[in-house]
């Protein structure tokens, strides 16, 4: 009877044949080196051929250009540092940690998780954590960094893996980042796009754009993703994992009365906080709304980062003054001088993934990977359903290259939508349907500096993790949402419902 029940199920063996395979990925640094090395090797050999690229909007061909030659040397030597120290995640990456990082050092962030998960109903937490993670994209990418730390004190205090919380909401929030609830940045950025794409369509209508044309579409993911991330997170990845022993000992999960103090006074400012910065955006005339008083895009939403470490800064401050784990002034540098400790390795893989995605777009690889694969989308004359499938599988594989949601977007869209609105689309429903290609490998891709930020604090908890087996782990969500990303497009589809308000799937 034992044996029957311990014996590996078909999907355990595929599992864990994914992560031998993944285990045998090199560490994150020299696995940039290799990259690196291959980038300069065929950048070189099709930029000898003379191959261009002609992209939508541009009057001369772009040409793919040659790492090893004298104008790819000189350009990587003379932008060596400009490439580290500009490279986007790490300035976000740097000072949402430092906050973090010193909320979770004042003792916040477990209390605040002990507080008020500590004896929440077990078989709640995945889907509590995956519906929170599926809304990311309102927070726009610091979610990326926020909420999977958070979901594993909330695992811990509840007595299960914290890796599966950790995992599972990062998971979840980059696999479903296309869906959510509300609107977000992501909207405002994606409706950008179309709607310079939509002006060289050869439309012979007028369709409107507007930030919430994809609402109806969009929300339905965010309600129904978490259904399937919760059932994942419960029921394959947590087993996987094992029983969770706490290195440091069973720790207790009763506050004591100047914690509980500490964490209350922490919600009250946090709560004084939120009145404040919401009411400067809501309010008409507001310096925090966008042109013409619009909400979104706004310079509130541009401004999310600063404004969410404010909050973990006022809420840490709060917490430890009240109780006592901040007693003087010097308490607060150090505590992150220590989170930075902690960072050390992220930055110095880095110094190298930094390198390697400069030059992957000096060399305009990737721009000739996507609008390639666009045209010969294009030079297929597909049809129906199936032509929307492969669109978007085309943009799936593409995320694996092109990480930033609205850089891809940016190529695709001036090819996509004249395409598909001669076959008579509207550009909104093929912008819901980008947003899916735009989710689902984005878990999964060597190229997402978050994935490395994942690993770092994943090592808290597992030293001994390594790339390939976090890659595999996360790999379990990319099929399943997939489908029921895809499911939701068909229902849409074939029910011909609205994707958003006044926006149709034909014109």
């Amino acid at each position: 009877m034992d044996t029957a029940r311990t014996r590996p199920t078909r999907l355990d063996r595929v599992f864990t044949g994914i992560e031998r395979v993944g285990g045998k990925l090199p560490e994150p640094f020299f696995l940039f080196v290799y990259l690196l090395a291959a980038l300069a090797v065929i950048s070189t050999a099709i930029a000898a051929f003379g191959v261009t690229v002609d992209v939508p909007g541009k009057a001369e061909p772009v040409p793919v250009r040659a790492v090893l030659s004298s104008e790819g040397l000189v350009w990587f030597l003379t932008n060596f540092v400009d490439n580290f120290i500009g490279f986007p995640p790490l300035g976000t990456v740097l000072a949402m940690m430092l906050v973090v990082g010193f909320a979770e050092r004042t003792g916040f962030l477990s209390a605040a998780v002990t507080l008020v998960f500590g004896r929440a109903p077990r078989w709640l937490l995945p889907y509590a954590v995956a519906f929170v993670a599926c809304q990311a994209h309102v927070m726009s990418d610091p979610s990326l960094i926020v909420i999977p730390p958070l979901a594993a004190l909330m695992f811990k205090a509840a007595g299960r893996h914290p890796v599966a919380g950790l995992i599972g909401a990062f998971a979840c929030g980059a696999t479903g980042y296309g869906g959510g609830v509300l609107v977000g940045s992501l909207d405002g950025l994606l409706v950008g796009i179309t709607e310079k794409a939509v002006q060289i369509a050869p439309l012979g209508v007028e369709v409107h754009t507007h930030i919430a044309m994809n609402y109806f579409f969009a929300a339905t993911a965010g309600l129904l993703l978490p259904l399937v991330g919760g059932f994942l997170i419960d029921r394959v990845l947590e087993p996987r994992l094992g029983p969770w022993t706490d290195p440091e000992g069973e720790q207790t999960a009763e506050l004591t009365a100047q914690q509980r103090k500490g964490v209350w006074r922490a919600f009250a400012v946090l709560v004084g906080y939120a009145v404040v910065a919401f009411g400067a955006w809501l309010v008409p005339g507001s310096f925090l709304r966008g042109e013409d008083g619009a909400l979104v895009p706004s310079p509130f939403l541009d401004s999310i980062v600063p404004l969410i470490i404010i909050a973990f800064l006022l809420a840490g401050l709060a917490y430890g003054l009240t109780a006592g784990t901040v007693t003087k002034r010097a308490d607060v540098p150090r505590m992150m001088t220590e989170t930075v400790k902690d960072m050390a390795g992220y930055i110095v893989f880095i110094f190298v993934a930094a390198q390697f995605i400069a030059l992957f777009t000096w060399s305009n690889l990737g721009t000739l990977i996507a609008i390639g694969a666009a045209d010969g989308l294009r030079a297929a004359h597909l049809t129906g359903f199936p032509a929307i499938i492969v669109m978007v599988l085309l943009a799936t594989v593409a995320n694996l290259f092109i990480t930033s949601g609205s850089a891809l977007w940016s190529l695709l869209a001036p090819v996509m939508i004249p395409a598909f609105t001669i076959l008579g689309y509207d550009p909104a429903f093929i912008q819901a349907a980008y947003r899916i290609g735009d989710s689902t490998t984005q878990a999964v891709s060597p190229l997402n500096a978050y994935v490395y930020i994942l690993l770092s604090v994943n090592r808290k908890y597992q030293p001994e993790t390594q790339l390939g087996t976090l890659l595999a782990r996360l790999s379990v969500f990319v099929l399943p949402f997939f489908a029921m990303w895809l499911l939701i497009l068909a229902v849409f589809y074939f029910f011909d419902l609205p994707v958003g308000p006044g926006s149709g799937i034909r014109l």
